[in-house]
């Protein structure tokens, strides 16, 4: 158990409950003019008023020509809420929130027992805290925010401004030096870059490194602390090390005072440095103390004539022995020394902007962050940001602050067992090797099996197949997994050709097996039409503005032409080219898959696999010779099917798009199951001779497998059109249910391997297409929403090999070579999905089989800040890099074209703005990638999760629209989350995220996102399409 106990928690809690806190409404805040020399700065800005006011402070009073410095004038506060007082009025306020320490007259003037929000410095400015002590104040220090506390980064002001300091240090020394920084190849000569050393590896040393990088200068850093160097060469700078060793990390994430030694052997690596750059900048500070000579008078003597030196700590005493506080020397030998401590202030406004932003946001959490009384402004010494910054409550002194001793674990002395951890015994060499031979066996048993009743032409068709479609969808790029499905399912509506091989008597079918036939013709065909366009349609929104025209209709040159050649070779007893038609129809089919793999031979792959598809169903249509009135029925079967793909096709956008797929799954899995009761009635009727093993497998199988395809698909489509909820149907008993069915199968199956009689094999054929149908039903309802991408290339994969088995049925070579190259590439995809998604692949494909589960869900707790459109275009117009991460509620706000816009008025702005795309956004593998290319988003600034997470702990805002579970960090940090061990992008790494959704609700696989109470996170609540229409425009103006 931990202590604190249970009695302790309790007494905390009565403590808050007996606190009371101050209504913002009842509240004044005051913010008074800096008076300190050279000080620009305030500690309010128009935006952090207007934020005071929304969230429903009283009065916010703003001393007459506060702002003046940052260039706001005392209009622009009024427009925001402000009242403009006298000096007296703002330090007589309930809060007063302030920048620099006040003077000893200012203290005074505060009213008694307010409080005070400002830099204090209680360890150097003793006096000032006993003088605001007398009158009982409450003092918050905003230097002693603990900088460890994530939460407490949105609050660092100290590191707001020091990033400023250190980007204005090198403008100064820019302005000084008499070269330029980036090196130059003129006709009158060539001039070197220039070489910048910068002292210090945190906020403001980094700072540095980046504005001299950007300016093209040659950068040096040098830290004490070793955990610096990551960080400046992540900046692009080299590290200098120290020949000693020794760390000078320090509490707090500052730096420690060093040995002598240590010293030593860093004078004399800075005293070569310094006769090889022209700028140093330093930023070495050690708190509460004098700050460290780190270059020393014969330092700066070794630098030449002309170089700078700038000393962010000059007011602390300096980091450089010639500085002098706010003063530009020279020194004998031509060194300019800068000692101006105002840096921040020579960006006034925008260390304005900065510092209000923090101080305001810390206020206003003081209270509601821990009571979760919104409107309440309390001091509570258990909110861990709060506590360390207090340095006076109500006059009694509580500062220094030391931290709670960590939790400490009690055991019973018997119940202290030391664990002892088993290592892995190693590999050994000879069960690794009897596994391969066990499983070679075992697949060397199977092919015996199969060709002791299949022909050997047939199965090595089979097998060279299915390696092909394996190899061809590996490398397929995930932006075209949507259209390579598409296109597949097309293709799938070979089964066509089986339901052709039924077709007859006359005008109109007159057996059950006609009827069967004509049924799978018509409905494959509306497969063929609509998945072609289908994937014609998504092809298309990638093409981009300069990209060369293109005429795959020229490609029916060689379609015609090769049908033509068969035809009259057919007639005029010139040969069979029905072998050679239907290798090059495979041939197409094969090309169609693998031109996915690039987006410049896509449209290609799809031209191809119309043509493999086209010489497919003529050369059967050659093989039948029917009589005219056969051919009407035929023609009128192929132009209903086509004419409704057709209809169906020109309807569907990016976002029906999932559901669409599966639809035509579904199709193809009536189409084989009713191909193979035809051909099994028919065989019975005209020749039962010629029924064996490998074609009641065959028959058996197909019927099987376009059960489950159909069934199954049906269900996913009322899943993915929201005709069926999302959560996975979790029946008692759910795993024998579906291993009774299971084995009702294989016994109906054994059954009909007796070869029995019709009317029997007829009763296990509609048993098999029972059962199966009954399994698809069950299993795909017991799949959660999140696992649908995976479904439907599950399902892709069963309508393969489901037209394989036709192929086995008819002994038709060129349905087994599209079967195999279907199921295998269907396999493969679904193996690349459940990869993505973290998912084990037989309890996806079994319906969940075999999941423990799990305890209940990590509870989230903390609230969660809100922004409107206006703060979040500044955010947006502020930031140097931006990552849009799309969501399938994007898709239902048709809120992609505005989303174009933005990223591209802030690409042209200089921002640099990416998309981030999850492997299974939306409700199908690469259905964002479509609906982005649909707005005119440049598929080049369009990355998947794995190529960009790497990227989000640099990026200034990462803002989700309409996605949930696929930035969910309860994935990494919940076990017992429904989308546990899923890989997610990672949004909330970035330094500020920004999640546009309706609601607070959670997403489609059910799980709370606890992403949206993390400290750097803002919601902009409300609907996709209106908000990003708000958005585009605020960042027009």
């Amino acid at each position: 158990m931990y202590l604190p106990t249970l009695r302790a928690q309790s007494l905390r809690l009565a403590r808050r409950s007996a606190s009371t806190g101050l209504k913002y409404e009842a509240l004044a805040v005051g913010v008074p003019k800096e008076t300190f020399p050279l000080e620009k700065r305030c500690a309010a800005s128009p935006t952090s008023v207007a934020l005071l006011k929304k969230n429903g402070i009283g009065e916010v009073l703003i001393e007459d020509g506060a702002g003046m410095g940052a260039s706001y004038s005392n209009a622009a506060y009024e427009a925001a809420g402000a009242k403009i007082v006298s000096a007296q009025d703002a330090y007589n306020a309930d809060v007063v929130l302030k920048l620099r320490p006040p003077s000893l007259e200012e203290a005074g003037s505060l009213k008694p027992k307010n409080t005070l929000i400002s830099f204090i410095q209680p360890g150097q400015n003793e006096d000032l805290v006993k003088t605001l002590a007398k009158d009982n104040h409450t003092v918050l220090a905003m230097d002693c925010i603990p900088r460890t506390l994530s939460r407490g980064q949105t609050y660092d002001a100290l590191s707001s401004q020091a990033n400023i300091a250190g980007y204005r240090a090198v403008i100064e020394a820019s302005n000084e030096f008499g070269r330029f920084f980036a090196g130059q190849m003129t006709a009158a000569g060539k001039v070197p870059p220039a070489k910048v050393l910068v002292l210090g590896g945190g906020v403001a040393g980094l700072a540095a490194i980046q504005t001299a990088k950007n300016m093209g200068a040659i950068v040096r850093g040098f830290d004490v602390r070793a955990a610096a160097a990551e960080q400046i060469e992540a900046m692009g700078a080299q590290f200098l090390k120290v020949d000693f060793e020794e760390d000078g990390s320090g509490a707090g994430g500052y730096a420690k005072e060093m040995s002598a030694e240590w010293h030593a052997a860093a004078r004399e690596m800075l005293l070569k440095q310094c006769s090889e750059v022209d700028v140093i900048v330093t930023t070495a500070l050690i708190p509460g103390r004098k700050a460290p000579v780190m270059i020393d008078a014969e330092m700066v003597k070794a630098m030449g004539s002309g170089s700078v030196t700038v000393d962010l700590a000059a007011e602390a005493g300096g980091n450089v022995a010639t500085t002098v506080a706010d003063q530009k020397i020279i020194t004998e030998n031509g060194v300019i020394c800068l000692g101006y401590t105002d840096l921040p202030s020579r960006l006034a406004r925008t260390s304005t902007d900065l510092y209000a932003n923090n101080i305001t946001k810390f206020f206003l959490s003081a209270g509601p962050f821990t009571t979760k009384v919104a409107d309440e402004f309390l001091i509570d010494h258990e909110d861990e940001a709060v506590r360390p910054m207090l340095v006076l409550d109500q006059g009694k002194s509580t500062w220094p602050y030391t931290p709670p001793p960590p939790p400490v674990v009690e055991a019973a002395a018997s119940e202290v067992v030391e664990e002892v951890v088993e290592e892995a015994p190693p590999p050994d060499p000879y069960q690794e090797y009897m596994l391969a031979a066990r499983n070679a066996s075992i697949g060397s048993a199977v092919f015996m099996g199969l060709g002791s009743g299949v022909q050997p032409p047939i199965l090595a068709t089979f097998c060279l197949s299915t390696v092909i479609g394996y190899y061809t969808v590996f490398g397929v790029a995930p932006a075209l997994h949507s259209p390579l499905m598409a296109v597949t399912n097309a293709i799938s509506g070979m089964t066509a050709v089986g339901g052709l091989s039924l077709v007859g008597g006359g005008v109109v079918p007159s057996t059950s097996a006609q009827v069967l036939g004509a049924t799978a013709t018509a409905i494959s065909t509306v497969n063929i039409v609509g998945g072609f366009l289908v994937t014609k349609k998504m092809l298309d929104l990638f093409k981009r503005e300069g990209d060369p025209d293109e005429h795959p209709e020229l490609y029916a040159i060689p379609v015609v032409g090769t049908l033509g050649a068969y035809g009259i070779a057919g007639m005029s007893g010139l040969g069979d080219l029905a072998p050679v038609v239907s290798l090059a129809s495979g041939l197409c089919c094969i090309g169609g898959i693998a031109g996915l793999a690039e987006q410049h031979t896509a449209r290609l792959g799809n031209t191809l696999g119309q043509a493999g598809v086209t010489l497919g169903m003529g050369v059967t249509l050659g093989a039948m010779h029917p009589d005219p009135a056969t051919a009407l029925q035929i023609a009128g079967l192929l132009g209903v099917g086509g004419g409704a793909g057709y209809a169906i096709a020109s309807k569907v956008g990016p976002t029906e798009l999932p559901q669409t797929v599966a639809a035509f799954h579904s199709l193809v899995g009536v189409a084989a199951a009713a191909t193979a009761v035809g051909e099994y009635v028919h065989l019975t009727e005209h020749g039962p001779a010629s029924i064996d093993a490998v074609t009641n497998t065959s028959l058996y199988l197909a019927t099987w497998i376009g059960g489950i395809t159909a069934t199954g698909s049906v269900v996913a489509f009322g899943k993915l059109n929201g005709n069926l909820g999302s959560a996975p149907l979790q029946l008692a008993g759910r795993d024998q249910m579906n291993m009774a069915m299971g084995a009702a199968s294989l016994g109906a199956f054994g059954l009909f391997l007796t070869n029995p009689s019709p009317e029997t094999g007829l009763l296990c054929l509609g048993a098999a297409t029972g059962l199966s149908g009954a399994l698809g039903v069950h299993m795909t309802a017991s799949i959660g929403g999140a696992d649908m991408p995976v479904v439907i290339t599950v399902l892709n994969s069963y309508s393969g090999w489901a037209l394989c088995a036709e192929g086995f049925m008819l002994d038709n070579p060129l349905l087994t070579v599209v079967g195999a190259l279907i199921g295998s590439s269907g396999a493969i995809l679904t193996h690349i999905m459940c990869e993505a998604m973290n998912r084990d692949i037989a309890s996806v494909i079994l319906g969940g089989f075999g999941e423990e589960a799990k305890g209940p869900a990590m509870e989230i707790t903390g609230t969660h800040s809100e922004i409107d459109v206006e703060e979040c275009a500044t955010m947006l117009k502020e930031a140097s890099s931006v990552i849009i991460v799309p969501g399938y509620g994007l898709a239902v706000a048709k809120a992609q074209y505005a989303v174009a816009e933005i990223a591209k008025l802030l690409n042209d702005s200089g921002v640099q703005t990416r998309f981030a795309v999850h492997p299974v956004a939306g409700r199908m593998p690469g259905q964002l990638n479509v609906l982005l290319a649909e707005a005119g988003v440049p598929y080049d600034i369009v990355e998947e999760m794995e190529e960009i997470n790497p990227d989000l702990p640099e990026t200034d805002v990462a803002i989700v629209i309409g996605a949930n579970d696929t930035v969910n960090s309860g994935a990494q940090e919940d076990p017992n989350s429904a989308i546990a061990g899923m890989p997610v992008i990672e949004v909330w790494k970035a330094k500020q995220s920004v999640v546009l959704k309706r609601t607070m609700g959670v997403g489609y696989a059910g799980a709370d996102n606890p992403v949206f109470y993390k400290p750097n996170n803002a919601m902009l609540l409300g609907d996709a399409k209106a908000t990003c229409d708000a958005l585009r425009n605020k960042l027009a103006e």
